[in-house]
């Protein structure tokens, strides 16, 4: 097994570990209260972030850029989470 093919392995388990967060806390207390369209948009946010910061480590061969590519990519992964989580910026899409 290459090292490529286990960076991409971490991705899926990195996201699926991630979900198991919220699925967990459902368990114990109503406070968490997620449907399946929730984990759904949520794991292609993860795994397509995931994905895609792996496609610039294959592709980008400067570190220097790698770096900036990659911290886009999981600010925008951010600012799409806080969105849907309460909405800042009043998008339809809020969840307040």
């Amino acid at each position: 097994m290459t090292i490529k093919n286990k960076r991409l392995i971490g991705i899926v388990l990195t996201a699926a570990l991630l979900l198991l967060i919220p699925f967990i806390a459902m368990q114990f207390t109503n406070e968490v209260n997620w449907s399946l369209f929730d984990f759904v948009v949520a794991g292609v946010l993860l795994l397509g972030t995931g994905l895609m910061c792996e496609l610039v480590m294959r592709k980008v061969t400067k570190i220097g850029h790698r770096i900036i590519i990659c911290g886009a990519l999981l600010a925008a992964l951010l600012l799409i989470w806080l969105e849907l989580a309460v909405g800042i910026f009043g998008t339809p899409f809020g969840g307040s």
